[in-house]
């Protein structure tokens, strides 16, 4: 893929569902080192697929790259076609990783998905490619656990 083909810069339609979403890529200008990229999406939204009901989440995924970037308006763009998706959390999340993980062939990953509740039980996904390099600085994802009115 070019930089002429990427949708960064251009009038982009909203995808009308993750599998109908691009991701583009960039090369990494810094291949030769490792350094942990994060993406948080407070206000991700999917659909239950059950009832129809919005669920909400704030995602935290952190990658390290490889030979690749994610570009992050064709990630904003993946990520808002979610909201007409019916899909169980855990199913997004893992989605999500898969398709990162697929697309950019990261040395490491991890995704963090905090749901809240429905029901009245929030719902919590964590899934990582494995161990992060040694000697990487990675940061708290920072999201507290759910305390409802605590």
């Amino acid at each position: 893929m070019t930089m002429t083909e990427l949708q960064l810069g251009k009038q982009t339609p909203a995808p009308q569902s993750p599998e109908a979403a691009t991701l583009d890529r960039v090369p990494n200008p810094h291949a030769d080192v490792d350094y942990a990229v994060r993406f948080a999406a407070p206000e991700f939204t999917s659909l239950c697929p059950v009832t129809g009901q919005p669920d909400f989440a704030h995602l935290v995924i952190d990658y390290v790259p490889d030979q690749w970037l994610v570009e992050s308006k064709s990630l904003k763009l993946f990520l808002g076609a979610f909201r007409n998706h019916g899909a169980f959390h855990e199913d997004c999340t893992i989605m999500i990783a898969k398709r990162l993980v697929a697309t950019l062939a990261p040395r490491w990953l991890r995704i963090g998905g905090y749901w809240y509740p429905r029901g009245g039980i929030p719902i919590d996904v964590f899934w990582q490619t494995g161990a992060p390099p040694a000697g990487l600085f990675l940061p708290d994802q920072g999201v507290a656990p759910y305390r409802g009115r605590g």
